[in-house]
């Protein structure tokens, strides 16, 4: 029987009672996309999973996503390594607040990662509730966000000019020319399966329309104030064997460093969004 805990914290909720080792049945996958649904982020501790259970999990919740600008793990077209060897000394991958790809024209739905080689400390994974963040806005900030549309691109980070077109130690980026095309998303948007509002936004937004600079810049600045203050934030601690998803729609999310000469490897898998899923 599935078990849905709410974590103390101002999203999140703790998933047992289930195996995706194995099949598992429509009525506990309703129970689990509902819990998706109203608290954002899921973690399901002690799974033990191959490739092949992963990416059967992601694929209950919707077709699985591309992967712009990660080349896969070999052998597998479809799972994406988030690594770090012992010996790296660089930036920690995904350091910055984002929801996964939003530069795209319709953005995954979720991310699942799931916890291979865990460090005995540090790695910590930041969520940040925007539901809640949009909830709490002072209202003449909610009336200056009303129909702004922010630009959001990948060129900071994967062209070849970005953050990651240096030696990116075990990770698989790529850079390309492909990073500078821009998408629009509006700011304050309804989630496309729950209907409620939340902030969209993030480090690949790089400007708003219709926006003079010196506004943009404001305005950018107070939103990252804002949508990362504590109270919408849930910190999450890694262990092996634990499989977390989250809903790139519903909350934005970091990586944390911490864990200097020790190995950390994680498996991934972006959803992409389907109506035919809700």
């Amino acid at each position: 029987m599935i078990e849905v805990t709410k974590l103390n914290a101002p999203c999140g909720a703790e998933i047992k009672g289930v195996d995706f080792s194995k099949p598992v049945s429509k009525t506990d996958l309703k129970i689990i996309r509902q819990a998706w649904m109203d608290h954002h982020v899921l973690v399901f501790p002690n799974q033990k999973l191959e490739n092949e259970d992963l990416v059967r999990f992601a694929e209950y919740l919707g077709p699985i996503g591309d992967d712009p600008f990660i080349e896969p793990i070999d052998g597998h077209k479809k799972i994406a390594a988030i690594h770090r060897r012992a010996d790296e000394t660089g930036r920690i991958f995904a350091d910055n607040w984002h929801s996964d790809w939003s530069f795209m024209p319709v953005p995954p739905a979720g991310t699942c990662l799931y916890g291979l080689i865990i460090p005995p400390e540090g790695g910590d994974t930041f969520f940040s509730n925007q539901h809640l963040a949009y909830e709490m806005l002072p209202e003449e900030m909610k009336a200056k966000l009303h129909n702004v549309n922010a630009i959001h691109s990948a060129r900071t980070a994967y062209a070849r000019d970005g953050a990651y077109a240096k030696d990116n130690g075990a990770m698989r980026i790529t850079v390309s020319d492909e990073a500078k095309k821009i998408q629009t998303h509006p700011i304050a948007r309804n989630h496309p399966e729950s209907g409620k509002i939340g902030l969209f936004g993030g480090s690949y937004v790089v400007d708003f329309e219709n926006t003079p600079e010196d506004e943009a810049k404001q305005l950018a600045a107070e939103l990252r104030d804002w949508q990362n203050r504590d109270e919408f934030v849930y910190r999450h601690k890694w262990e092996p064997d634990m499989l977390v998803l989250w809903d790139n729609r519903s909350v934005l999310h970091r990586a944390s460093g911490g864990y200097e000469g020790y190995e950390r490897r994680l498996h991934r898998l972006t959803i992409a969004d389907s109506p035919d899923y809700y």
